[in-house]
């Protein structure tokens, strides 16, 4: 049986194979190519990480003249993988944030069930 992390990292080589032969046929991200990945497949990671006051595209144009090495205007594999190390850096120091901070708090919601059937009712 696989891992959680193997299947994290075929599932990122899917998704880059997905994209990556859209148009035109080849194994690289365009940046148009790039930005529908993030969008379609990583929306609400996105809304998590885009710094404040940055739009989404002006986020995934960062990313991409970050991640593009050999400046060439397309993503190689190993020049995606940068991009999913960004994004997944920034994800990571903002789940550590303050509550407050804008961040996401461990606290709110989880495992605090106050609805019906909980202990209500007749007992068999």
């Amino acid at each position: 049986m696989k891992t959680d992390l193997e299947l994290a990292l075929e599932c990122a080589i899917n998704i880059y194979h997905h994209y990556a032969i859209r148009n035109p046929l080849d194994d690289y991200l365009s940046r148009s190519e790039f930005a529908a990945l993030l969008k379609e497949s990583a929306k609400p990671f996105l809304t998590d990480t885009v710094p404040p006051n940055t739009s989404v595209d002006d986020y995934i144009k960062q990313l991409f003249a970050k991640a593009d090495k050999n400046h060439d205007g397309r993503l190689k594999f190993t020049e995606f993988l940068t991009t999913l190390n960004l994004v997944a850096i920034d994800a990571h120091n903002r789940s550590h944030k303050q509550p407050g901070d804008h961040g996401h708090s461990h606290d709110h919601g989880h495992g605090h069930s106050h609805g019906p059937g909980h202990g209500h009712g007749p007992h068999h």
